[in-house]
């Protein structure tokens, strides 16, 4: 049996493993295990350690965070999957295949930062990213696709049962927010959500830091109030970790600089991007500081979605959007190829093919 890890480093970081996991165990052969930083929240810890125990998969948990590293480096994995560098090196022994699927795929510079030298497989969602950081000089790549987005060409949902838990009416046309937590849109977008016509489903999934993080706590605090104030609007509650299942729901999706956008090509429907940030002091003064954290290249390329930096635009173009899901369709299109590889939901299978092949010393 192969043992392998998947190490979390935030709660949110699990969706881009289930479709791993799912794919492994359809194979065999493989014992798996999970665990999450003992310095996490203890409510995003507790929806963690529940996930993992309704995917049935053995979570490795400390008493304190030295503790769990301990029990993770005394397991001597064969395979240790992360999302960043993190404590990779801390639980990884000389022999150990390190592998990083990198948790996403938005407009942020950390995609090429967030490197190390002990990384054996990094798995690519693009060939355009796959050219990128060859020209930074790394290596050990592997063209996936986005192992996130595989439940969307593999999975049927009902959403209008969905949509009528969650209190909305099924025969509406839905929207999904989901927005990033900085730089955001939420700020500004606050008092425009609750102008849309009530004959408009809201859904809103927020980044969990919004939940999690003291310094944005007050994004999923308005949010909820947005919630009660209007029947139209629904808030997904911070257990509700992996947003694929509300991208079916959803017939158009509005978003910043969030991975988000890219994520939703998989299923051809309009994309709004907003471009209405509000930035930190810092960030105002020193703005060459902050947009040296942002991928420019990647977000000026950006000519699938409908693009909006005046607020009270967004209601008149999220209408047109509903109305007209086929503008911009072609260039959507060609965005899946551009930024997902494949929209076939085998990207998981590519990387377990991978990693099997760096086991046994084959050739890639």
């Amino acid at each position: 049996m192969t043992k392998v890890l998947f190490e979390n480093h935030h709660l949110y970081y699990l969706p881009n493993f289930i479709p791993i996991i799912d794919e492994m165990r359809q194979r065999g052969g493989y014992e798996i295990f999970t665990s999450i930083p003992s310095l996490m929240e203890s409510q995003e810890k507790d929806i963690f350690y529940s996930a993992c125990d309704k995917l049935n998969v053995e979570t490795v948990i400390g008493s304190d965070e030295n503790s769990r590293i301990d029990k993770l480096i005394q397991l001597a994995f064969d395979v240790v999957v992360v999302g960043n560098v993190g404590q990779l090196n801390p639980i990884v022994h000389s022999d150990t295949l390190a592998v990083m699927v990198y948790h996403g795929i938005g407009l942020k510079q950390s995609y090429y930062n967030d490197i190390d030298q002990r990384i054996d497989l990094r798995s690519v969602e693009s060939e355009s990213r796959l050219d990128e950081l060859k020209s930074h000089g790394h290596s050990n790549l592997v063209l996936t696709g986005f192992t996130k987005c595989d439940p969307l060409a593999t999975t049927n949902v009902d959403n209008h049962i969905n949509l009528e838990k969650f209190g909305l009416n099924p025969n509406q046309k839905t929207v999904l927010y989901a927005p990033s937590f900085y730089p955001s849109s939420l700020d500004q977008l606050i008092p425009v959500l609750g102008k849309l016509s009530f004959e408009i489903n809201i859904l809103i999934k927020l980044h969990n830091f919004s939940w999690y993080q003291d310094r944005y706590l007050y994004q999923s605090r308005a949010m909820e109030k947005l919630a009660r104030e209007f029947s139209n609007i629904y808030l997904a509650p911070p257990g509700d970790y992996n947003i694929i299942p509300y991208y079916r729901m959803a017939d158009l999706l509005v978003s910043d600089i969030s991975s988000t956008m890219f994520e939703y090509l998989y299923l051809n429907r309009p994309v709004i991007m907003a471009e209405c940030f509000t930035l930190r002091l810092k960030h105002r003064i020193l703005k060459k500081r902050f947009l040296k954290k942002l991928d420019l290249k990647r977000m000026e390329g950006i000519d699938f979605a409908f693009r909006v930096d005046n607020p009270e635009d967004l209601p008149a173009l999220i209408y047109h959007g509903l109305e007209y899901p086929s503008d911009l369709e072609k260039e959507r299109l060609a965005a899946q190829t551009e930024y997902l590889y494949k929209s076939d939901g085998k990207a998981s299978a590519r990387l377990v093919d991978a990693i099997e092949n760096k086991l046994t010393g084959a050739s890639i």
